[in-house]
């Protein structure tokens, strides 16, 4: 509620759409910024209680249905938009304090749009009509929301999960979507599944392990998944093979931020050159690598090295009343992401650390703790992991949560019959867990 609170008040928001199941959370009076409220839709409908709340603080509330009602006895003329025009401001969260309200135009939108049809004519595989795209990131993640606009101007479908990520499949069968996207979480959970059901049986053969994923992994996708999109982070070559033999679909990655109206790079998706990397700049787009001296990245070296800067059409123009941190990020044009990249020989960028969440060691040794959290999260065993570091320490600390069902399926194995709880206190599963992690990072040097 604290960022909900923090937008309406930084935006001067006079009329919201509301999910049904945010609609205490808006009236909530710790939600203070509500009171400059005029009006509140929500996507279904209002309970008489909810009523009463929104207008004893002066919101004027409808459900869908009265909201649709409302504009078909009151028409209106369409004034078409300008270029420059706000299109929306999408808020980002920074690595600390209030999010950040990226404004994006317009013409940005735009020129994405009509980059994203130039990307696809390249492929036989085309975009059409009878193309469905399942929603279920949120709707105020920039890789949700330009697909969605995509998809739109094709005239093609998009359908809305129920708002239960554990009911996903059901949607998943509903639907039988034609594209899925997702950040690498997602595909790593896809991943642990299918790991831990191959562990599941030992005596299974590596072989039959390989048919029965080929035959469940596209079919809890729906069964029509012909192209996947991963972003909002790197993911991992391994997974990113995985998914493309198991799911028989295209499977691309792609680059990019809020501020850049989502991926401003897309790896083909017929090209295994392009595997573990996030494809060359889109067009209407440059990019240029600049130095980074203090942690050794450098343009002019084999390999090519520095953070990722970023112009062109569809990078923003602005953060909403934040002029001294829009001077900070964009300079003599160019956006400055705040990524490490890596050139490619064949000019495809491959994404390999973070400049900001840098934390020197007392040694001297410069730890993107970010990409640490990144590569050990993808190991099987790990739920959630929080990488720590002092500038006053020479070393590490991580914080893990094992994977609760992988845990216990070990623990039945090596003959321990105890709760999770106390299971996470034994010397021998933290050996594992341990030995677990330093296979992850051997694979990923």
């Amino acid at each position: 509620s604290g960022a909900v609170n923090f937008i309406i008040d930084h935006a001067e928001i006079d009329f919201v759409f509301v999910q049904d199941k945010k609609v205490l959370q808006l009236l909530n009076p710790d939600c203070k910024s509500a009171s400059r409220l005029k009006a509140m839709v929500c996507f279904t409908s209002l309970t008489n209680e909810e009523k009463d709340k929104a207008t004893n603080i002066g919101i004027k509330p409808y459900s869908w249905e009265e909201f649709l009602h409302m504009g078909k006895e009151n028409p209106s003329t369409i004034l078409p938009p300008q270029a420059h025009n706000i299109c929306t401001i999408m808020y980002t969260s920074g690595t600390s304090g209030d999010p950040k309200g990226v404004v994006l135009t317009h013409e940005n939108i735009t020129y994405f749009v009509r980059g994203m049809d130039i990307f696809m004519e390249q492929f036989e595989e085309k975009m059409t009509v009878e193309d469905v795209y399942l929603s279920f990131l949120p709707l105020a993640h920039i890789l949700d929301r330009t697909i969605e606009e995509y998809f739109f101007h094709k005239g093609a479908s998009v359908g809305y999960y129920h708002g239960d990520l554990t009911a996903l499949r059901d949607d998943l069968m509903e639907l039988k979507p034609t594209l899925f996207a997702g950040v690498p979480r997602v595909f790593e959970k896809v991943y642990e599944g299918k790991y831990q059901e191959s562990s599941g049986r030992a005596q299974s053969s590596e072989k039959n392990s390989l048919w029965l994923a080929l035959q469940t992994v596209k079919a809890r996708l729906g069964g029509r998944v012909r192209l996947i999109i991963a972003g909002g982070a790197p993911l991992s070559s391994e997974i990113e093979e995985f998914l493309r033999v198991t799911s028989c679909a295209f499977v691309c990655q792609g680059y990019g931020l809020t501020e850049t109206c989502g991926s401003t790079t897309l790896a083909y998706p017929d090209e295994m050159c392009m595997l573990g990397t996030v494809g060359p700049v889109s067009i209407y787009n440059e990019l240029q690598l600049e130095e980074v001296p203090e942690m050794g990245y450098n343009p002019l070296g084999s390999p090519s090295c520095g953070e990722i800067c970023l112009r062109g059409k569809t990078v923003f123009t602005s953060y909403h009343k934040n002029p001294e941190l829009t001077r900070e990020t964009i300079k003599d044009g160019w956006f400055h992401t705040g990524d490490i990249g890596e050139m490619q020989p064949n000019g495809v960028v491959k994404i390999i650390d973070r400049k900001k969440n840098l934390i020197k060691l007392s040694q001297g040794e410069y730890i993107a703790l970010e990409h640490l959290e990144n590569v050990y999260g993808i190991t099987p065993i790990v739920e959630d992991v929080w990488v720590y570091g002092n500038s006053f320490k020479s070393v590490l600390v991580a914080v893990v949560v094992p994977n609760e069902d992988i845990a216990k399926k070990w623990s039945y194995s090596n003959g321990y019959m105890a709760p999770f709880s106390e299971l996470c206190s034994f010397d021998q599963f933290k050996k594992y867990v341990l030995s677990e992690l330093k296979l992850t990072a051997e694979r990923n040097k």
